[in-house]
């Protein structure tokens, strides 16, 4: 096995093991998330509290963010096949869109609800509010710690952490909201509350859905300066010009590349291709590379700009 191999190899190995990690970080949270939001629907509906409600619907869209996620990663799992020659890499990032576009609808409702209320509020069980709240807030950063590692690693962990963070901010907000009416009565504060939590959260669930939609379209992932793969490229002993260079992500961390290559008339092919594989791997960790070279000269290099 050569070189490159053993790098490539050694990259997809770390790939799988971050996955599985991740799954068993995701088990653990879904766990935590799927026992608390039966309590909390419980608690919001007894105390009639749109915060706690807006809580126990994040707590929903987590519990299927979460899911997903975890679902996603069994899929990525799968090895290729002739019908998917790349796998099912992408399911991990359907799992993160998915998770950005439900996020943003639950944020819409919340502000939506919240400006209903804000109109005509309701008396707020305060109490017990502040009780649910609190088990929940506890939960909730149980669950950002165990997920925020994984969320620097994969967009679809970046998602599920999104969730709970999230709840965690609301959470925060039933307990802010829940001591305001306690002590002062002014029920204002559920929905007013609600409706901040609402704002916080959308900006950044919407950067997760443009990340998502920049991988699905092939975008230049952020990790990889194409400038510098170019310049790097070029001064690499025997090569003269460079085309059609293409970087695209399959998922988070999974980079591939293509591009047409113009080599020396005396270069050796498999000596030139063995550098180039090397500096693009070390360099940029990209495992997959599609290089066409071709020798000063040949006509059809003239077909590329």
């Amino acid at each position: 096995m050569d070189k490159k191999s053993n790098r490539i190899k050694i990259l997809k190995m770390e790939i799988a093991s971050t996955s599985y990690k991740n799954k068993g970080r995701l088990k653990l949270v879904l766990g935590l998330t799927l026992t608390y939001l039966i309590a909390e629907i419980i608690g919001g509906i007894l105390t009639k509290s749109l915060a706690l409600l807006a809580d126990a619907g994040h707590m929903f869209t987590d519990v299927g963010g979460l899911a997903l996620a975890l679902f996603a990663i069994n899929i990525a799992s799968k090895p290729a096949s002739p019908e998917k020659t790349y796998g099912y890499y992408r399911a991990e990032i359907l799992a993160s869109l998915t998770n950005a576009i439900v996020l943003i609808g639950i944020s819409i409702y919340i502000l939506y609800e919240a400006y209903q209320r804000f109109l005509n509020p309701p008396e707020v069980q305060s109490k017990a509010m502040l009780i649910v709240a609190a088990i929940g807030l506890v939960i909730n950063i149980a669950g950002m710690l165990i997920l925020r590692k994984s969320s620097k690693e994969s967009l679809n962990m970046k998602g599920a952490y999104f969730e709970v963070l999230s709840d965690m901010l609301t959470s925060i907000g039933v307990i802010v909201a829940g001591v305001i009416m306690l002590t002062t009565e002014w029920y204002y504060a559920d929905p007013l509350l609600s409706a901040g939590i609402g704002l916080f959260i959308l900006p950044r669930t919407w950067i997760l859905l443009k990340d998502s939609v920049s991988i699905l379209l092939e975008g230049t992932p952020k990790d990889v300066n194409i400038a510098d793969l170019r310049a790097g490229i070029l001064q690499l002993n025997n090569v003269e010009e460079l085309h059609d260079l293409h970087v695209w992500s399959l998922t988070s961390g999974v980079n591939a590349m293509s591009a047409h290559i113009i080599i020396s008339a005396n270069a050796n092919y498999n000596e030139s291709l063995q550098d180039m594989n090397r500096y693009i791997t070390d360099n940029f960790k990209i495992t997959h590379t599609t290089l066409q070279l071709e020798k000063t000269g040949n006509n059809e290099s003239q077909m590329h700009i």
